[in-house]
């Protein structure tokens, strides 16, 4: 069998991209049959991340480049054979044209599959806010996709989105996975079942697509309810992960979602993900998870709402036993957006086809 490439991205280790680093080569091993799998990593990054944003916009591309000097050298080796696979587990890397430019133009019949997070596609991501749909940005978007064999999303709602400000996209190379995340429920295991608090969380990044500004007025209705920001509290994962177990309630507003994985990490410790009916929540979560999307379409439309959004929330908190009976139910439900099979078996069905060509 030939060789994976794991192209990762950066570990922050507050993020799941840290949990990425350590789980997602051996998950990927196994579902491989133990097939030798080899991660391309740009070195050390800041672990500040530019305000408000996933990343580090400088970082990321120091660590990016270095990739690419390692593929590179990789090819000058003659240590890249065909039938080798590359996994990029972020699709928004520009380092993908230039693997392209050296398999094609040195006779490498390779693959390559990338993991979409988002893009200028997503007018609410920090690409589509501050550059939007500059031709530099969706030209070279398009032309990562053309890139990827395998072009992998967590949700139809982020194809549907993706679609949207592409004409002409090969659905072939469209694939709809779910994320190689089940390593998450025996991480989180040793944190349920302790007592809950009147808590209330907001997991999110402080970004204008996460709105915090309604999260922070909500509070102002419930004096007798803890709302907490995790990221002004500078949490370790242990302690988010501590507190988010005491906590009754995991709460979004978002503008911009295309999986969830706090949502997810909450119900798996008993905590109740209360999300709007849009983006990828209304595909992923059940009626019992989820309110009316014009109650937080803006701040605007949260004031006008803001009764019926806050009687939603007093229920979920006063009856929160009787939500948590459904949590069994909400998981069986989401779990397959949290598991790599699928990802896993392209991959596999791919290498063994080239062998058995």
């Amino acid at each position: 069998m030939n060789r994976v490439y794991i192209v990762d991205i950066e570990a922050v280790e507050t993020r799941y991209t840290a949990q990425w680093k350590k789980y997602l080569p051996k998950q990927l091993s196994d579902a491989l049959d133990n097939a030798t799998v080899e991660v391309i990593s740009g070195g050390e990054v800041p672990q500040a991340t530019t305000p408000g944003a996933f990343l580090n916009f400088g970082g990321t591309n120091v660590y990016k480049s270095k990739q690419l000097e390692t593929i590179a050298e990789k090819f000058c080796n003659g240590e890249i054979q065909d039938g080798d696979y590359f996994l990029y587990t972020d699709a928004w890397n520009p380092t993908v044209i230039q693997l392209r430019y050296m398999a094609e133009l040195l006779g490498r019949q390779i693959y390559i599959g990338g993991m979409w997070h988002a893009g200028s596609y997503d007018p609410a991501d920090f690409l589509g806010r501050l550059i939007g749909n500059k031709p530099w940005v969706r030209n070279a978007e398009r032309s990562m996709f053309d890139c990827y064999d395998h072009n992998f999303f967590a949700t139809q709602f982020h194809v549907d989105l993706f679609k949207e400000s592409f004409d002409k996209i090969d659905d072939e190379k469209i694939h709809v996975v779910g994320w190689p995340m089940e390593y998450l429920k025996e991480e989180l295991a040793p944190y349920a079942g302790v007592e809950k608090e009147n808590i209330i969380l907001f997991p999110h990044r402080i970004a204008p697509e996460k709105q915090p500004e309604i999260f922070k007025d909500l509070a102002h209705e419930f004096p007798d309810y803890e709302f907490i920001v995790c990221q002004e509290k500078e949490l370790t994962k242990d302690e988010y992960h501590k507190l988010l177990a005491r906590a009754k309630i995991v709460f979004s507003a978002n503008l911009q979602e295309t999986l969830g994985i706090s949502a997810y990490e909450g119900a798996i410790v008993g905590t109740v993900p209360v999300v709007p009916d849009r983006l990828s929540y209304t595909e992923m979560y059940p009626a019992i998870c989820k309110y009316p999307s014009n109650m937080t379409a803006d701040f605007d439309s949260y004031m006008d709402k803001k009764k019926t959004l806050c009687a939603k929330i007093r229920d979920v908190m006063n009856s929160n036993d009787a939500y948590a009976v459904h949590i069994p139910a909400i998981l069986e439900q989401v779990d397959s957006f949290f598991n790599g099979e699928k990802l896993y078996t392209t991959i596999k069905d791919t290498i063994n086809n080239f062998d058995n060509v």
